[in-house]
This record gives structure tokens, C-alpha cells and sequence, in this order.
């Protein structure tokens, strides 16, 4: 089906879904193909939506991963308010002076002397006695401190960190592509679901109408044999079995009818419309034979590369990105055992300032500086984590292996459950000829009286189970060959 169709579908069945609102099912006039059942699926499966938001995530993280290898440019300020002031001293202080002697050549300090022997005098604590002073008053040495503005402009380069940032770059690539992995394994779930609830509603549609055959068989037959009761050429009792059988029809002609009904309210919920919208598909009016016959002249190979499924399969390429992410996970823990070098510059202001005395406005300076830290003794913690680390990503890997096992087994089952079904399908087409070929014998031989009404109707029980059986192999093919596919990777959303 082309866009164009797809959009017009979608645009159909969006303007069906009023109805609903009002407790009424909508129903769509264009029949809807596998195709767009598919779409509309994963446009508005919510688990695929989270997934996407999912691969978001892990892009930006990649992008703020990639950041640490540029410089960091921060900003600090601040304020503060002081209830004292500060002060030097703690009182007046007195400075002794010096006087310039011409004969010695140098500055000797102003004491008192002994007028009689004209030696210094020391004082009551053992210190001379300076004979002038200097004097600096305590308020002099206060400083204004109630209001203080500071603040600081940095930037940082980093320049060896371990090689953690290296390792959380190539973490976080690897994480985005595991998000991917998982989007793209989730959406083959919901085809795979789409399809199964697409080929229910097929082979239910296509059981209804034989069940209505069926009933109208049946009721043919009693009618009949009612006719040959007034005739006095058939019991009773004759008539009662027929009934009982008519009775037994209809019944499960009810049965298919709710199970259609269910099933088209799975189909519609597969899809993300309401469970109401009822829209016919494309392939029930289709012939079994076209239905199973478009993978009859597809056969199924008898072997496959498994190193191709291998790196098809979403699921295992989401395992080998979880091994990536261990591995740089690992390179993380073993950066904190080595030493980490950065570059720092700053620009520093305050007021009040000191760069030039005690002044109360705004000034600072420069200043650039590295900074180095050695890991040296952590009693074995960094290395204990590292070897964790270690054990995670033998983990993974073997969970790895595993998977691969498992998945090469998945796709030989896959492909002999398709021949299986394929056998299957030949052999109901075949008992379906010999079935409806029994029938019309018996329904011949009962007209011309050489046949009893229980010959009839085991002619037509056999034509019924031939029929349903064919049914189901032609929709088991189709759902063997989409699990096929989905086992080999080219279940392409």
C-alpha cells in the first residue's frame, strides 16, 4: 500500500473513533491491509513511544558525556554580612623611632639615657626606654567588614582524567545504540502482535461465514427431513437428532461471533485505536488459497548464515552494546586508580578589597593554576571495584553466548515449524476436496433414500472440520513465516 493510501486509512479510522465516544462502534468503509494495521501500531504503541523518549535520553547523555572534553566556565558570588567589624590591634600602639647617625652610618633607635654614664635605660619589663614614639591609633587599623561582596569567575580544562572521560564518551555511544536496539526489538514485538491479532480476526471472519454454512446446512436437512416425517418415510426421532445438531450450530455460531468481536477489540487495541472501532480487513475476503499461497513460492532454506541473524537480531545487537557499555564501565573504575591533571584559571573580585589597602569597592585579579591528584592508598577500594567491573563484562558475555545459542536454536525450530505448517496447509486442501466431494454424495444418495439422516450429518461434520482445519493452516503459515522472520532478523519495522 502506498503513503498516500496509508494516510488516508489512518485518516478514515481517526474520523471512525468519534462513534465510540458515544458508545456506538465506528466502523471504517475501506477495508484496512496488514500493512497499515502495522503502522498505526507502532505510531501509537506506548511502550514503542517510551523507547523512543529511551533513545532521547541516551543522546543527550552521549552529548553531555562529550561536554567534559571542553573547558568549564563557572561563576561564584556571594554576600555576607559581618556584625563586627575587624581590627589589627586591640588598642593604641606606640612605635619606637630611629634617628640617622652620621658616624656610624646607620638608623639607631631614639632611647633614653643615662644623663651620667649616657647608656639606654631599660624599663620596668626589661626593654629599653625609646625616647619618642610613633603613634598608630587602633581606628586607624579597623576595617569596615559589615557588608562583604564576593565573587569568582573560573575555568577549568581538564587534561588527564584516567581516561574516564574517553571511556564514558564511548559508554554513553554504546548506550544509545543498546536504546536503539531495544526500539527496533520492541517494534518487531508489535508487529509480530499486530500480525497475530490481524490473521485471528481473519480466520474467526472466515470461520463465521462456515459456521453460517453450516447452520445453513443443517437447517436445509431439517427441513428436509421434516418434510419426509409428514411423509411417513423418516422417524421421530430422525427429526430430533437433526434439531439437537441445528441447536448445537447455532450455539457455536454465537461463540464465534463473540470471538470475533473480542478479537476485533484486540485488533483495534493492537493498533491504538478504541476497542470499539471496527474496520473491515483487507484479507478477509480473500481467498485461503491466496492467503497461503503467497509463502508457498517462498521456500523455507534449509540452513542460514547464523553470523548474518546474528547481527540482524535487535535483541543480540542490544547484548553486544550491554558487553560495550561494561567494558567502558570497567575503563571508568580503572580511572580512579590513576592520576587526574586539570587546568584552572580564575578572575577573583570583592568588596571590600586589599589589593591596594583597605578600599571599600569592587576589584580583583587573575590567577591560573593546574591542580593534580595521585591516588595513593584507599586500602584496595578503587581496585576492588575495578574487578567487579571486570566480572560484569564476563557476565555479559557469556549471557551473550548464551543468547546466540538459544537464538540459532530458535530459528531451526522457526523454520520447521514454517515446513511443518506448509505440510499441514497441503494436506487439509486435500482432505478439504475429499470432504466436500463425501458431502455431496451423501446429500445425493440421502435424496435418492439410500442414505439416513445420521450418514448426512456425518458428511457434513467431516465437511465443517475439514473446512475450520484449513482455515487454521493457512493462518498458521502466515503466522510461522512472520515468526520466521522475526527469528532471522528481517521482520523489518
Amino acid at each position: 500500500m502506498s503513503t498516500t493510501n496509508r494516510l488516508l486509512t489512518i485518516l478514515l479510522l481517526g474520523a471512525a473513533c468519534v462513534a465510540p465516544a458515544r458508545g456506538q462502534s465506528a466502523v471504517a468503509a475501506e477495508p484496512v491491509s496488514l500493512d497499515s494495521c502495522r503502522a498505526m501500531a507502532l505510531a501509537n504503541n506506548k511502550q514503542l513511544q517510551i523507547a523512543g523518549q529511551a533513545v532521547k535520553k541516551a543522546g543527550y547523555q552521549n552529548k553531555e558525556a562529550f561536554a567534559a572534553y571542553l573547558p568549564a566556565f563557572d561563576f561564584a558570588g556571594g554576600y555576607m554580612y559581618n556584625q563586627r567589624n575587624i581590627s589589627i590591634f586591640d588598642s593604641d600602639q606606640l612605635l619606637p623611632t630611629k634617628t640617622f647617625d652620621p658616624a656610624k652610618g646607620t638608623y639607631e633607635f631614639n632611647l633614653v639615657t643615662n644623663p651620667q654614664t649616657g647608656m639606654p635605660v631599660k624599663g620596668p619589663n626589661g626593654q629599653y626606654i625609646p625616647s619618642t614614639v610613633a603613634l598608630i591609633p587602633k581606628e586607624a587599623m579597623t576595617f569596615d567588614i559589615h557588608n562583604v561582596f564576593f565573587g569568582a569567575v573560573t575555568v577549568t580544562q581538564p587534561v588527564f582524567m584516567g581516561g574516564k572521560i574517553v571511556a564514558m564518551n564511548r559508554l554513553t555511544k554504546a548506550a544509545k545504540r543498546l536504546a536503539e536496539s531495544m526500539h527496533d526489538a520492541g517494534a518487531e514485538n508489535v508487529i509480530y502482535a499486530v500480525d497475530a491479532a490481524y490473521w485471528q480476526v481473519v480466520s474467526l471472519q472466515a470461520k463465521h461465514e462456515l459456521a453460517v454454512s453450516y447452520v445453513n446446512l443443517l437447517d436445509s436437512l431439517s427441513h428436509n427431513v421434516h418434510l419426509m416425517v409428514d411423509e411417513g418415510v423418516a422417524t421421530r426421532s430422525d427429526a430430533l437428532t437433526v434439531d439437537v445438531k441445528l441447536n448445537s450450530a447455532q450455539v457455536d455460531l454465537v461463540k464465534v461471533e463473540n470471538g470475533l468481536t473480542l478479537s476485533r477489540m484486540l485488533l483495534a487495541q493492537t493498533c491504538g485505536l478504541p476497542v470499539n472501532t471496527v474496520f473491515p480487513l483487507a484479507d478477509e475476503g480473500t481467498a485461503l488459497e491466496e492467503t497461503a499461497g503467497a509463502y508457498e513460492s517462498a521456500p523455507v532454506a534449509n540452513s542460514y548464515d547464523m553470523n548474518d541473524v546474528y547481527a540482524r537480531r535487535p535483541d543480540l545487537q542490544a547484548l553486544n552494546e550491554a558487553v560495550e557499555i561494561a567494558r567502558q564501565q570497567k575503563n571508568v573504575a580503572r580511572a580512579s586508580m590513576l592520576p587526574n591533571l586539570a587546568v584552572v584559571g580564575a578572575y577573583s573580585f570583592s568588596n571590600p578589597n586589599m589589593y591596594d589597602g583597605f578600599k571599600k569597592r569592587v576589584n580583583g585579579g587573575f590567577s591560573v593554576g593546574a591542580m593534580l591528584t595521585i591516588p595513593l592508598w584507599h586500602w584496595g577500594g578503587n581496585y576492588n571495584k575495578y574487578k567487579a567491573a571486570e566480572s560484569d563484562e564476563i557476565s555479559r558475555r557469556l549471557a551473550l553466548e548464551d543468547a546466540k545459542d538459544m537464538v540459532e536454536l530458535q530459528v531451526n525450530q522457526a523454520a520447521f515449524k514454517t515446513k511443518e505448517a506448509q505440510k499441514t496447509y497441503d494436506m487439509t486442501t486435500s482432505n478439504l476436496r475429499k470432504a466436500d466431494e463425501n458431502l455431496r454424495t451423501a446429500r445425493l444418495a440421502f435424496r435418492e433414500g439410500m442414505a439416513t439422516t445420521d450418514n448426512v450429518m456425518e458428511a457434513q461434520t467431516a465437511w465443517l472440520k475439514a473446512h475450520s482445519e484449513q482455515i487454521d493452516a493457512a493462518i498458521d503459515m502466515r503466522l510461522c513465516q512472520t515468526y520466521l522472520e522475526k527469528s532471522l532478523g528481517t521482520l523489518v519495522p
